[in-house]
Parts: C-alpha cells; structure tokens; sequence
C-alpha cells in the first residue's frame, strides 16, 4: 500500500513538515491525523470509503483532477462540516436514500471535482453551511442536481448539472444562492427551482437547456438572472407563482415548448433587454390579480404555435416599455375587467392576425407605439373594454381599428394609414371616441361607422381614402370639426396607394380587390378576421346596388358642404363625407334640413337610444338568464333552491308568520372559468327583484383590494369595499389568499376579522360571496371561528365537461355569425376529451381561445380564396382546429 499512503502535509512559518509519520493507508486516518490548515494529499486511485471532514484542511488529489475516486459502498461518500478546501476528486454515489456530498457547516470550498451520483442529491446543502463550488460536474439520474435545505447559504460557479432526474439547482424556505456562469441541461426536472418565503437567488451568466421548465419560482422567493439563457425546454422558460418576484436583465429564452414566461398568483416580474423567441402557447403570459410584468428593452418574437404573444387575463397587470413584438399569430390579447396592458414606445410588426385584442373588460394604454403588417391593428370587443391609443402609428393592416359589442377605447392623436380595408370600423354596438386622428391612403374608408353606433369623432381627419372618407348611417356618430381631403376615388395629382407587398391578403369579399369584388356580395366591408355584418343590399355608393330605405345612395356624397354645420337630410340619411368637405353633425329640431340645429354632446343617448339605468329585470327575467348557461346543473338547482327559500320566507313575513333565519351568504368553489363571477352576478340580480337588496349590484375584489401595508391600512381597505357594495353583492375572488398557510405577521387575517365583524353588522344591507379552489376554501373557512357560520351553504362548481365545452364554443359561433359543421364538432369534442385537466386548465376560458383560435385560422384560409360563397365565410372545418399542444393524444 506504500504507493497509496496518503500524506498530510502541515503548513509552517518556515517550513512545511509531515504530520504524522509517513503516511496513512486510509483517508480517514489521514483527516483524523489532520490539524487545522493542513494538507492532505491523496495519490490516484478508488477509495471505498465515507468520507468526513471536520477541521479547515485542505484534501487534494496529488495527480490531478479526476485521478482520486471515493466511492464506498453506501451512505455519503463525502460530508464536510468544516471551512475545507476539497480539490479534484471525483465522489460516486450509489445509496439512492442519501446525498453524494454533504456540506453541513462552515464555509467549506469544492473545485475541480466531479460527481457521479445516483444519489438523492448530488448535493445538499444544510442549514448554517455557505459552500462554495468551482469549475465541478455533476451528474445524477436518481435525483436532483444541487439541493439547498432550508437556511442555508451556497455559491456555485462554472458549475454543470448534467442528467439529473429531478430539479438542476433546488432552494426552499430562507436560502441564498449566487450562481455564476453554471449550466444545467438534460434533466428531467426543473432547471432551476426556488421558493419559500426569505429564500433570495442571483444567477449570472447561467444556461438551463433541456429540462422540462426552465426556471421556476414560487412560495415568496426572490430571484435575479443576468445574462442568462433558457432553451429548449418541454414545458415553460420561466414560471412564477405564488408571490415570488423575479428581475431579468439580457436574458434569453428560446426553443420552449410551452410559455415562454408564466406568472401568476400574484408574482411579479421585471425583465429588461431581454429576448424571447421559438415559444409554443405564449411568449409572456400572466394571470390573477396583483400579478404584474414589467418588461423594457424585450424583443418577443418567432412564435411556433398559434396563440398570442402576450397574454394577459383574470384583472393582471403588464408594462410593455421600448419593446419589440414581431413574427407571431397574434401580439397582445388582454381579458377580463381588472386587467390592463400599459406598452409605451413600442413597436408590434408581422403579425398574422391581430396586434392588440381587448376583451371582457380589459384595458389598455398605448403611447407613442407603431403597429404594422397585421390582419387587424387593435380590436376592442366587447362591453367593458376600452382604454386609450395615444400618438401611435397603425399602417400595412387589414382593418386599423375594431371596435363592437358596447368597447369604448379612446383614440387620441394617431394616424391610421394604408388600410387594405377601412381606417376605424365600428359595429355592433361599438362606441369609441376618436380624437385629432388621421385615416389616411386606405383601399376602404376612412373611418367606417355602422349599426347606429355612437361613435364620437372630434377634429378627425380623413385623406385620399379609396372608398371614401366618412361613411355611417345618422343617427349615428358625434362628429365636430371633422375634415375629408381626396375621398373621391383619389385626388387631383394623388395617385392611389398601391397595396404594400409585404401587406395581409385580406378576403376579396371584404373589398380588398376592389369594387368589382365589393359588388358581388352585399355586406358591409369587414376585417377578415370577424363575422360579416350582412345588409338587405349593397354599401352606399357601390355600382349596380340600390341603396337601402333611409340611406343615400349617392356615391361620395351623402353628407357634404364646403363648411362646418351641414346639416344631413331627416330619415337617417348615410353619410360619406365628400372630397375636401369639413363636417359637424347637429342634434335637429323639426323636420329635414330646415330644422333649427345645435352641437352634439357627449349626453346624448347611448347605443340603444335611451338614457338613465336600465330598466331592473324580473327575478324571471334573471333565473331564465341563469338557466341558459351551459351546464351547472347542480349550481342552478342550489340557486333556486336558496331563492326558493328566500322568495317563501318574503311571503310567509308578509303574511305576518315568522320566518325562517337564513344567511345568504355563500361559498363558490372550484376551478377557473367555470361561471363563478357570472352566477354571483345573477345572484346579486335575483336578491334584488326580490326586495332583499337595494340594488344588487356586483363588488368584485380580491386579496390586493382589502390587504394594506401596513398596521391599520387593511381594516380601512376592508371597510371601505365593503361600503361600496352596500345594496348588493361583494364577490371576494381566491378568499383563501387572505389566509396563507404560512401566514405569520400578514395582514390577511386582519381582513378577515373586520370582514366577519361588518358582516354581522350589515347582515341585511350586503351579502357577501367568496370564491376560490375547493381545498383552499376549506383552509380559509377555517381560519376564523366565525368565518365559516357566516355562510349559509357552499355551492360547488365542477369543471366543464367536454360537451359542455363544446356547447360553449357553438355558442360563441353562433353569436359571432360563424357555422360549425357536424365533422368540425365531432373534432371538436375529440379536442376537449384530450385537453390535459390539471391545474391550468381554463374551463370556458379554454373554449373561448379555442374558439378565438379557430376563427383566425379560419381568416387565413378563406383569405387566399378569390370569391369566397357565404358558405365557406361562416363554416368551420377541422383544419381551423387549433394544434393539439406538444403532448396530447392525436
């Protein structure tokens, strides 16, 4: 064994000495020999046993890295709970029960070491240890890479985590981690996963390439990543959850097989000069309330899949500064009230179908962007979504600017140019105020307002649009000091824009050929990407149609004058202002032209042409609304049977009898999408008819809007919610958040206690409804004595089940004017029985972007068609379906 005796080498003032004698036949006589500061030096070879190191010596392999193996039969191959310095071994593991490395205390120092591990952990960190690691290698296919346990410290740098079963680098709870220029790749875990309240990582210079996510952090932890790379991952780049926060500068991600960033429950990003490309679903994509995003500098492009680039629902918040979306189906899809999209100088281009899409109350503000090279510059759908484009340029789309279904968005200074179809399209119910823009060199109108919709246009102006300038039926829009330069074909001296090369094909049925393509179907001119709205005969001024009653059929001359003041003819009189004309349209008294005039306001009735709060709906009016939902069928039979029980204790009191003492309050449990918000709504309704509330109105709030910062600010939050839904309904969405299973010091339980308190006192003037997952709700029930008598019953709502989906998605068909076709729904159904059912599934939400996917698909198809029929504008074919998502049975 004399060439294997392992020698320690004491370090002197003068000299160095042995300590000793000559040497040790085994490792750990060596280290027991040992002193503080000394060396031990260990010639090649296999060493079958378990290491242990207790004092700050230094153990290193005399041949070399890779020379010294120690690799025993079971249990740790090496612990160290000392300050050493541990140099060019290579450390196997073969116990599946224990780590490879155990660095349990002191500062200890890894470098040049491999580790071969079918271990627990490669390594693991305990609480009180700050190890650092240097230029190692491990590799692990029973479990995780690197594994820090709760407090403890750790720096790792130019590291690689190679085949890990599990997770590359794992922290929990109060950890701190620096990683420099380490790679993670080929694990079947998490790259790198962090949560826990305290636990704060800084990753420099790191690359995580195949894993299953990337990066993934929840549960309150803290993480920075500087010139970082995620690549090539099955599932998402980044996912953050559960309050964790992350900060991003120039980082990558690429190649993913899912988001490339998901945030949700409440979490909250800040990414700078970064990139995101080749993802799958979204590139950004941010969920709940009190989530937020903050991106500068980011370029978000090259999507594989057909979904939108950034998506934003369920109240999240996300800020878009000097950033680039390109190269993607769709830009920036914002959903439901409470969520808001804030993009600043920022520039959306090639884009497939549409740039921005604003729906089910979401909001935006847009400054100083440019969008280019879509179907659609920006769509506002429906009732509740608007915002404001400020000084943006919209140019090279179909159709610049969509706005239906009671969307009232703001435009103010933009420039809307080279169209394929109109400017600004308003319909169906649509407002819309558009001030100081310009719609210039479109092959449509300039601004295109139909349906009676009272669209305000203030100092608009319109320029050498092909179909004209203006066109609406009156009553219609609120039109001041409007100005028409060249609308008659093209001006004198102007020859017509010709149609951008690099511009979407849009449906020649929509006009994009023309007016021998527009007279041969009698629509009006729509995006491609939405339903036709089908009139009795042709646009106004088109050759070879009449014009319908009431209308003008004078082509480029409806509404015209050489100043302001011309007054339309009586009878709702179509208006297409004319060449270099100028118009305000008035509010008339009497009859035709005569009549006395005076200013528009913005009082005037709405799109239905009343004014004031509409008229209350019957307790019938409202349960028929509610029975119309798909599905829900125990939901719908609990409401009645509680409003059952209201509606006879009302009767039995007026009969002078006692009534039954009953809580209306309630619990909804259950997953996303799944109609809570829209029952509790009908609820407040019903309760209302009935005489219980005063008005019945809906107070919807979460966690962010009854939690302050600090002592004091929480029961004044709660207080004042709680006033404002006195007469109706307050609707508290995921309730469980105010009390977290690591609860501590936080102000949620504060919420709750003044919560319990106003419900007794307000008993009769508010009821109160609080949502969230069925687990969770059984936490937060009982985290009060009193929360959970304040609640007469809990009403469950299960999933939607995939005929119920597949009703959800004929129904918006059919709303929408689009056919689906009995192969199309057989696919369909197929779709949703594969649909994966975990914990992102989005129930009717999922329905509604598969929908929303199919009809864009459905654009591209039919837009490379010469003269589509009716038929082929409204069906649905299989072929629309979106891709099954990356592991889905075909």
């Amino acid at each position: 064994m004399a060439e294997r005796l392992v020698h320690v080498t004491q370090a002197g003032t003068s000299r160095w000495r042995r300590r000793g004698g000559a040497g040790h036949e085994t490792l750990r006589a060596a280290l027991a020999a040992a002193g503080d500061g000394d060396t031990v030096s260990v010639p090649p070879g296999t060493y079958r046993e378990n290491v242990v190191v207790e004092r700050a010596v230094t153990l290193e392999a005399s041949g070399g890295a890779g020379t010294v193996r120690i690799e025993p039969l079971a249990g740790v191959p090496l612990v160290v709970r000392a300050s050493a310095l541990i140099g060019g071994v290579t450390l196997v593991s073969a116990d599946p029960m224990e780590p490879a490395v155990l660095l349990a205390a002191g500062s200890p120092e890894l470098t040049d070491c491999s580790i071969e591990a079918n271990a627990s952990a490669a390594i693991e960190v305990e609480a009180g240890a700050s190890p650092t690691v240097r230029r190692s290698t491990l590799s692990n296919p029973a479990g995780s890479g690197v594994r820090l346990l709760p407090g403890a410290t750790a720096a790792f740098e130019d590291c690689e985590v190679v085949g890990a079963a599990g997770a590359g680098f794992t922290a929990r709870e109060d950890t701190r981690a620096v990683l420099e220029r380490c790679r993670v790749t080929r694990v079947r875990g998490v790259g790198m996963s962090f949560a826990g309240a305290g636990t704060a990582v800084r990753a420099v210079g790191c690359e995580i390439t195949e894993t299953t996510t990337g990066v993934q952090a929840g549960g309150g932890a803290s993480v920075e990543l500087v010139d970082c790379v995620v690549r090539s991952t099955e599932g998402n780049g980044v996912t953050l959850e559960s309050e964790s926060a992350l900060e991003m500068t120039g980082c990558t991600i690429e190649g993913v097989g899912e988001n490339g960033l998901d945030l949700r429950g409440r979490a909250v990003l800040t990414a700078r000069r970064g990139t995101i490309a080749g993802f799958a679903r979204n590139g950004l994509s941010v969920w709940d309330p009190g989530t937020r995003a903050t991106l500068s500098g980011t370029e978000v492009h090259g999507a594989t899949g057909d979904y939108p680039a950034v998506w934003v629902s369920d109240g999240a918040v996300v800020g878009l500064e000097g950033c680039q979306l390109h190269d993607v189906p769709d830009a920036v899809f914002v959903l439901d009230r409470g969520s808001r999209v804030e993009l600043v100088d920022s520039e959306i281009r090639r884009v497939r179908s549409t740039a921005l899409s604003v729906s089910d109350g979401g909001t935006v503000q847009v400054d100083d962007c440019r969008i280019e090279e879509a179907t659609t510059g920006a769509w506002f759908r429906d009732h509740g979504s608007g915002g404001v484009l400020a000084s943006c340029t919209i140019s090279d789309v179909g159709t610049g600017v969509i706005v239906t279904k009671g969307a009232d968005p703001t435009l103010q200074r933009c420039t809307i140019t080279r169209t394929a179809e109109a400017g600004a399209y308003v319909s169906a119910g649509g407002r819309g105020t558009f001030e100081d823009t310009v719609c210039s060199h479109s092959r449509g109108y300039g601004f295109h307002v139909i349906d009676g919709c009272r669209t305000v246009l203030s100092r608009c102006r319109s320029e050498y649009n092909a179909r004209g300038g203006f066109s609406f039926p009156l009553p219609g829009p609120l039109v001041d000091d409007c100005v028409s330069v060249g609308e008659d074909g093209v001006a004198p001296g102007v020859a017509a824009p010709p149609r951008p090369a690099h511009a979407p094909t849009v449906s020649p049925s929509y006009g994009a050929d023309g007016a021998a393509a527009r007279s041969a179907h009698a629509s009006h001119p729509a995006p491609a990407s939405r339903p036709s709205h089908t009139t009795p005969t042709g646009h106004p001024g088109s050759a070879g149609h009449s014009a319908p009653s009431g209308q003008s059929g004078l082509s480029g001359s409806g509404l015209s004058g050489s100043g302001q003041g011309a007054v339309a003819a009586s009878g709702g009189t179509a208006g297409i202002l004319s060449p270099a004309s100028a118009i305000t349209t008035p509010a008339t008294t009497g009859s035709g032209a005569a009549g006395r005039t005076e200013p528009a306001t913005a009082a005037s009735p709405g799109p239905a042409g009343g004014t004031g709060d509409p008229r209350p709906r019957s307790s019938e009016e409202v349960l028929g609304e509610l029975e119309s939902l798909i599905g829900l069928a125990n939901v719908k039979q609990e409401v009645r049977n509680l409003i059952d029980l209201i509606s006879v204790g009302r009767r039995r009191e007026q009969a002078g009898l006692k009534a039954p003492s009953l809580r209306r309050h309630l619990v909804f449990t259950g997953s996303p999408g799944t109609g809570k918000t829209t029952v509790a709504r009908l609820y407040g309704e019903i309760l209302a008819s009935l005489g219980v509330l005063e008005r019945g109105h809906l107070v919807e709030v979460s966690r962010m809007d009854l939690v302050g910062e600090h002592v004091g600010s929480t029961a004044q939050r709660t207080a004042e919610v709680f006033t404002r839904a006195h007469g109706g309904v307050l609707f508290i969405d995921e309730a469980y958040a105010l009390a977290p299973e690591d609860a501590g010091r936080d102000f949620g339980r504060e919420a709750i206690d003044t919560l319990v308190k106003l419900m007794e006192d307000h008993r009769d003037k508010v009821v109160v409804i609080v949502a969230g997952y069925t687990a969770e709700m059984d936490r937060f029930l009982s985290s009060n004595p009193g929360v959970a008598s304040r609640f007469s019953r809990t009403i469950a709502f299960p999933d939607y089940s995939p005929e119920d989906l597949l009703a959800i998605t004929a129904q918006q068909a059919e709303e929408h004017e689009y056919r689906i076709d009995e192969s199309t729904g057989k696919e369909l159904l197929e779709y949703f029985r594969a649909l994966p059912k975990g914990p992102t599934f989005g129930n009717g939400r999922d329905a509604r972007k598969v929908f929303e996917t199919m009809i864009e698909r459905h654009a591209s198809r039919v837009a490379q068609l010469s003269a589509p029929s009716t038929e082929e504008l409204q069906l649905l074919y299989p072929e629309d379906l979106p891709p099954r998502p990356a592991g889905l049975a075909p």
